[in-house]
């Protein structure tokens, strides 16, 4: 028998809604973090304790050890990010607690399970037969009092449905024979069906698990979608589906060219019955036993999957996986930008900035070893001027004048031809000892226009602020790509697509973090760089930037509290990420923190010392025993980063500066040819492989089959944005503007190999008659990329 016949009047008696007090909830919260995370309860109490009070994970993660147990950066972001989700579900738990309540349908049995419930999506099923809603053909059918014939035929089936309907009839609600009073049970029945939780529970596992995500092209849309054909004819199953081609599959609907639909495998979702009515059936215990009502029971359970649950349910699976892909997207994005920001500075370096254009000729810009602009100017060495040798001269005469050391050149539109002409003036006058290095330029025109660039050079013309962005990204890339939105450096799958709220949020956690993590001179960051500093904002940005200009520069981290609106618990926060270089005080440009300094006192004094006596001296130091100098504030843990900071005091986390050398004669795409080994750069990671600026304008793609010869599951393990690479061009699509490359250096161009490098490109064949099951598959076929080159790049916008 079904819940409703079997339920007793004192488990449907209503209740009033038992709340949790805020203490009680916060206790909740931790619990389930700490058992989530697998740390300690107190771990997490006094992490979240810190998170209340303001203070951000870099913070945290660097000077409260202590008090987290050594809990690390990725830690207390994923604990963050927990946090955040398990307080909006407590918020949304007690929402739906008072809103039962309120209804007087609150019994204790439904109140224990809304209080179990683990999941915002569990929570919804168990609100969802008492969420407020539009008026629905089942509520109609109830008003025409037909509910006791829909209650009466599901619970006693020998029941004859016809006869029994003739005692319903309503002509004031139009129920004028058997059949309009069956549809209208039908139709309560149904709802009924589609609200019942654990019912729910097993169809959305049932179909996640076996469901099929099929695709194909509009009709007529098949040009203008061109870029989509691989998933003209598509299917695939919806739990293995990577994000790219989730993403892909999305784009391509919302562009009006692609449709595609949930459903179970072709060969199942023939059957009759179908597996999810046949699931719906033996929930609610329904069968054919050749009892008169059972064909109209198993016609509601037909009518309640076709009507109301497959549309439901396949709505909110697709959502799920367009959030999943999202989720893996931002990852993607968030990992290449930490490698992108944290990439090997050339530091303080005159450099020479080009920005490359042929009718607009290639923009100079030269910055001293600060990244103070000292001059600029235009050339015009491309068509139709063509003037070559003046424009060399020009740059000679720069170079001499302002003794620059590095010529950085955009790598946008005549890049190569610009880097030719450099590379004749540097053998022209080989006593110039300059490096040439050919820099990304993905956001530099974003900057020129910004309102932070027009305050900054507001005499500057904007094609010339370019070239400025260019040169100082190669003194210090972090310093100058933080003045750019994240979204438009060039090193997102699929950026303009996502949650842009997540994404924001994402991003700027790993900007907060790798700014912090390398730390900032406050005497010479811009206001976009110290407004990432742990604890500061634009304001305070600002507010250090004009106390600077207004009193010179800092002698000590504690000037920085004569600024302006900046109080004791900013200082905290901030001071140990701030650096005071040639200060009264040494340790201002450490990272050790201020709070500390006494236990640097405590040291100095054991060893009878001087500060300066003591810093980068490794044997001196390796002579303590920290247990010596630990206190009640100040433990282990940071007793040790004490000694490791003052052995090697200010030390930059960043690899060392190394350039690509691009190949003389490759600067078109109609340049490459099959089999050439060249070096280049990594552009971009993402989850099917890696993008290599190779110097001929179009970035190559490396899938993640031809990364290693060994087995490959995450792109992001075997190479990064940022990193030098040698690679075999495989195939090139001069049509399509598309060039397949290895870093399997043995490989043969267009030979079929064996896939155990692969990583994950696809599901290979599914059980349908043989047919392909992905682009992913159509990959393996061909060769895991080699020859998937079209395949491959479709999954990514350029």
């Amino acid at each position: 028998m079904n819940s409703v016949a079997t339920a007793t009047p004192t488990s449907l008696t209503p209740i009033e809604p038992t709340l949790l007090t805020e203490a009680e909830t916060q206790q909740k919260i931790a619990l389930a973090l700490a058992g989530e995370l697998n740390v300690r309860l107190a771990q997490v109490v006094a992490t979240i304790e810190l998170l209340n009070e303001g203070a951000t994970v870099p913070f945290i993660a660097r000077y409260r050890k202590e008090a987290t147990g050594g809990l690390d950066d990725t830690q207390l972001r994923n604990l963050d990010e927990r946090l955040i989700y398990l307080r909006e579900l407590e918020e949304r738990r007690t929402a739906i607690l008072k809103s039962i309540g309120e209804q007087q349908k609150l019994t204790t049995a439904l109140q224990n399970e809304i209080l179990a419930a683990d999941t915002k999506q569990r929570l919804e099923d168990l609100y969802l037969p008492y969420k407020p809603k539009r008026r629905t053909r089942a509520q109609i059918a109830r008003e025409a009092g037909l509910e006791p014939l829909a209650l009466a035929l599901w619970q006693d089936p020998t029941q004859d449905p016809q006869a029994l309907a003739a005692n319903y009839f309503n002509a004031e609600a139009n129920i004028n024979d058997a059949k309009a009073a069956l549809d209208g049970a039908r139709d309560i029945l149904a709802e009924l069906f589609s609200e019942n939780a654990e019912l729910l529970g097993k169809l959305r596992g049932y179909l996640w698990s076996n469901g099929w995500v099929s695709a194909q092209a509009v009709d007529g849309k098949q040009e203008e979608g061109e870029k989509f054909r691989d998933y003209f004819e598509f299917a695939e199953t919806i739990k293995t589906i990577p994000s790219h081609r989730a993403l892909a599959l999305f784009r391509g609907r919302n562009l009006g060219v692609l449709t595609f639909k949930l459903d179970l495998e072709e060969a199942l979702a023939i059957q009759v019955p179908h597996p999810c009515v046949g699931i719906i059936g033996e929930h609610m215990n329904i069968a054919q036993r050749n009892r008169p009502a059972d064909k109209f029971l198993q016609d509601c359970c037909v009518w309640a999957w076709r009507v109301k649950i497959h549309p439901s349910l396949e709505t909110e699976l697709l959502t799920q996986l367009r959030e999943a892909a999202e989720n893996e997207a931002i990852k993607v994005f968030g990992r290449n930008l930490k490698d992108l920001l944290l990439a090997a500075p050339a530091g303080p370096k005159a450099v020479l900035g080009l920005d490359p254009g042929i009718r607009t000729g290639v923009k100079l810009a030269v910055v001293d070893r600060t990244g103070k602009l000292l001059d600029t100017g235009v050339i015009y060495p491309h068509e139709p001027r063509n003037d070559w040798e003046g424009s060399q001269m020009k740059l000679a005469a720069l170079i001499a004048k302002h003794q620059v050391d590095l010529v950085a050149i955009g790598n946008g539109t005549a890049s190569r031809e610009t880097d030719k002409l450099v590379g004749e003036l540097l053998k022209r006058f080989p006593d110039m000892r300059v490096q040439k290095v050919v820099v990304s330029e993905a956001g530099a025109s974003v900057y020129s226009a910004s309102e932070q660039a027009a305050k900054e050079f507001p005499e500057l013309d904007v094609s010339l602020r370019g070239a400025v962005s260019i040169a100082r990204r190669l003194q210090d890339p972090l310093a100058e790509l933080v003045k750019i939105d994240p979204k438009s450096i060039g090193v997102g799958q699929y950026q303009h697509d996502v949650n842009q709220r997540e994404l924001a949020r994402q991003l700027d956690a790993v900007v907060e973090d790798c700014v912090n993590a390398v730390g900032v001179d406050v005497n010479t960051a811009s206001a976009s760089l110290l407004a990432r500093v742990s604890g500061l904002n634009g304001i305070l940005a600002k507010n250090i930037v004009d106390y600077r200009d207004q009193n010179g520069a800092f002698d000590s981290r504690a000037a920085l509290k004569s600024v302006p609106r900046l109080g004791d618990k900013t200082f905290e926060q901030a001071a140990g990420f701030l650096r005071v270089n040639n200060g009264t005080n040494p340790l201002d440009c450490s990272s050790v923190h201020p709070e500390a300094y006494p236990v640097v006192e405590r040291i100095l004094a054991k060893l009878q010392k001087g500060i300066r006596d003591i810093m980068g001296q490794s044997t001196v130091l390796h002579s303590l025993s920290p247990n010596e100098f630990t206190d009640e504030k100040f433990g282990l843990p940071t007793v040790k980063d004490i000694l490791n900071e003052l052995e090697k005091p200010g030390r930059d986390p960043r690899p060392e500066f190394k350039t690509a050398q691009f190949k003389e004669g490759v600067e078109e795409i109609k340049d490459l040819k099959v089999g050439m080994i060249l070096e280049g750069v990594v552009t971009n990671v993402a989850n099917f492989g890696a993008f290599v600026d190779i110097g001929v304008h179009q970035d190559g793609l490396v899938h993640i089959s031809a990364l290693s010869t060994k087995f490959v599951k995450d792109a992001h393990e075997v190479v990064k944005a940022g990193e030098l690479v040698k690679v075999k061009v495989l195939e090139v699509d001069v049509k399509r503007q598309r060039i397949a490359l290895t870093m399997r250096l043995d490989d043969v161009p267009g030979a079929e190999r064996s896939m155990s490098g692969a990583g994950g490109a696809g599901s290979g064949r599914d059980s349908r008659s043989g047919s392909r099951s992905s682009s992913g598959g159509r990959d393996r076929e061909q060769g895991g990329g080699m020859g998937a080159m079209a395949a491959a790049f479709a999954k990514l916008k350029k």
